[in-house]
C-alpha cells in the first residue's frame, strides 16, 4: 500500500472536531494585510486502484486536477486582499531541495500533531509547533516574501475491476476502500520557518478531476485559514 494511502486509512479513522486554534501556532493570530503571499506549486498526484488495490499514477488524471486545483487557489489567494506572488518552474527548480522538505514535515505534523492521540509528542505540549528552520531563508531573500502558502494532495479512484471486486467482497461481508482522498495545506513564515498555520483533510469523498469538486476539496482544505489583519 502506498505511503500516502496508509496515512489516510489512519487519518480517517482518527479524525476528530477539533478546535480552529489547534492549527494556529502559538502567539499566531492573524496575516498583517501588507504582507506578501508566496504560493508554492501544487503537489499533486491521482493514482487508479486496481482490482487487487495496486494504485497506478494517472498522469491526465494529475495534469487535469493541477489545473482545477490551481484555479481555487488562485480565486482563494485573491479573497484574502494580500499581495500574491508565484514561483515559475525554473524558480522552484533552483529551489527544489528546500521545498521537497514539505511533504515531509506536512505528513509529520498530521501524525503527530493532527491525530494525536498515542501519536503525539511530549516535547510539543499539544502544540502546533514545528519549522523549516533556515532552510527557506534563500528562497525569502529571493523572492522577498513574507509568508508561503504550500498545498500537498493525493486522490485515488476505483477502477472497473476494483469496483466489481467490492461488490463481490461485500457479499460475504468484506469491506474495501474504493479510494480516499488526502491533503495537507501549511503556512510558513519564511522569515523564520516557523509553520504558523496548517491544516489536513482525508476522506472517502471527492473527485479532483472535475473543476466543481476540485474547488470544494480547495476551499474545505482552506478552511480556518488567518484572518488578515487591516493596517
Amino acid at each position: 500500500m502506498p505511503v500516502y494511502l496508509l496515512s489516510a486509512v489512519l487519518l480517517l479513522g482518527s479524525l476528530t472536531a477539533t478546535a480552529a486554534d489547534k492549527f494556529l501556532a502559538p502567539g499566531f493570530t492573524s496575516i498583517p494585510a501588507s504582507s506578501d503571499l508566496l504560493l508554492i506549486p501544487l503537489d499533486v498526484e491521482l493514482f487508479e486502484l486496481g482490482a487487487g488495490g495496486v494504485a497506478e499514477p494517472k498522469a491526465d488524471w494529475t495534469a487535469a486536477a493541477g489545473k482545477h486545483m490551481n484555479t481555487a487557489l488562485e480565486a482563494f489567494g485573491a479573497r484574502l486582499g494580500l499581495k500574491l506572488s508565484h514561483l515559475d518552474e525554473d524558480e522552484a527548480d533552483s529551489h527544489a531541495e528546500a521545498l521537497s522538505l514539505h511533504a515531509a514535515v506536512a505528513q509529520s505534523i498530521s501524525l503527530h500533531h493532527g491525530m494525536a492521540g498515542t501519536w503525539a509528542l511530549p516535547t510539543k505540549a499539544g502544540q502546533l509547533d514545528w519549522s523549516f528552520g533556515d532552510a527557506f531563508a534563500d528562497l525569502q531573500r529571493a523572492t522577498g516574501a513574507d509568508y508561503a502558502l504550500f498545498t500537498w494532495a493525493r486522490d485515488s479512484y476505483a477502477s472497473g475491476g476494483r469496483k466489481a471486486a467490492m461488490v463481490a467482497l461485500a457479499l460475504i461481508g468484506v469491506g474495501v476502500s474504493g479510494g480516499i482522498q488526502i491533503a495537507y495545506a501549511t503556512l510558513v513564515d519564511l522569515h523564520t520557518g516557523r509553520v504558523v498555520w496548517f491544516n489536513q483533510l482525508a476522506r472517502g469523498t471527492g473527485d479532483l478531476r472535475e473543476a466543481t469538486p476540485a474547488a470544494e476539496t480547495v476551499e474545505t482544505l482552506l478552511r480556518g485559514f488567518p484572518r488578515v489583519a487591516p493596517q
